[in-house]
């Protein structure tokens, strides 16, 4: 779900080609639900290899990254690890959510409602074990780093950010600022022209720079009361967030009274599973390493042809194609690199 801040922060548009250079840490398990939602048959059916397991996220993991890498770009993948335990609650939500949806799926595609079955189909996505480890075996072969996180990887995204080690954090959700990422890129990995849910209609999807520094200096708070608007609006430690309360509300309540604590007496049925100071511990102090390398290296070509063409069913002609593009792209931005360090 992530923290609604969408209606509050100030953000600029901007095109891949303008971040030739510049190192990008993804957060791997939000960019693979969107593989697996987005990637899918007419009728809602994820693609499949021949003993019938799900490849939808290894086509959208292995494309858009050559993409990337063609544009000279240097992405780094950081992976989930145990989850905080107060986001227990929102995990059960989510899986009930993805029951009911499987059953819609179900009776839509029975009674031959294929465009209702897809939009349920997208819902249904789950990223079970074997995907993470194929997605990790495929970005070795690729040559391109990946961090495993202790636990969040979208704090652990931010933190390298924050270290410098990258230039910015890549994410749908905004729970990024609230881990502390300097700069938030959002549609990094959905960008293009994409069908509108339920809607015959197709929109372009741009990526977006969200500074941090802005965003505070605009709404005139600080990051604690950032993170502090972000419990009052729901976060996925306290999914319901105050019934009655949106962003804006949010915003002005906490720059009335100067934090969270401050304004809940004011606030009718303010209450929360948890203490908000728990919550806000995990975004100002988040379980995250510092133990980890990030380096890109060659691609192994007939590695990467072996495993997506011979185990999983792609076509050859067109991950080689691929693979081509995307090493002319970073021997481009090696040799760029490498004439302006002369001035």
């Amino acid at each position: 779900m992530g923290v609604d801040l969408g209606d509050l922060v100030p953000r600029v548009s901007t095109d891949l080609s303008s971040l030739s250079g510049k190192i990008v840490a993804i957060d791997a398990y939000n960019a693979l639900y969107q593989f697996l939602a987005i990637i899918r048959q007419p009728n809602g059916t994820p693609l499949m290899d021949h003993s019938g397991r799900i490849t939808s996220h290894l086509s959208g993991l292995f494309y858009r990254t050559c993409n990337l890498l063609e544009l000279g770009i240097k992405p780094v993948y950081v992976f989930d690890g145990k989850p905080p335990d107060l986001k227990e609650a929102e995990i059960k939500s989510r899986m009930k959510v993805k029951e009911e949806a499987i059953k819609k799926y179900e009776a839509a595609l029975r009674e031959g409602r294929i465009e209702e079955a897809r939009k349920y189909a997208q819902m249904t996505s789950h990223l079970k074990d074997y995907m993470a480890e194929d997605a990790k075996r495929l970005l070795i072969l690729m040559g391109v780093p990946w961090v495993q996180a202790p636990s969040e990887g979208e704090a652990q995204a931010a933190h390298i950010a924050k270290r410098g080690d990258a230039n910015f954090c890549a994410s749908q959700d905004y729970d990024s600022l609230l881990f502390g990422a300097p700069c938030l890129l959002r549609n990094l990995t959905i960008s293009g022209r994409r069908k509108l849910p339920r809607k015959n209609v197709y929109v372009e999807v741009v990526p977006e720079v969200i500074e941090l520094e802005r965003v505070l200096k605009e709404l005139g708070i600080t990051r604690e009361q950032l993170i502090d608007i972000g419990i009052l609006i729901g976060t996925d430690y306290n999914p319901d967030g105050v019934k009655g309360i949106g962003p804006k509300t949010a915003l002005k309540l906490i720059k009335t009274y100067g934090s969270l604590e401050r304004a809940l007496p004011v606030i009718k049925g303010a209450e929360f599973p948890v203490e908000p100071s728990k919550i806000r511990e995990i975004f100002l102090h988040p379980n995250v390493t510092d133990n980890y390398r990030i380096e890109w290296r060659e691609p192994d070509i007939e590695g990467v042809v072996k495993f997506l063409c011979d185990e999983k069913d792609f076509s050859e002609e067109r991950v080689r194609k691929a693979l081509s593009e995307a090493v002319k792209g970073m021997k481009k931005a090696r040799a760029k690199r490498t004439l302006e360090s002369w001035f």
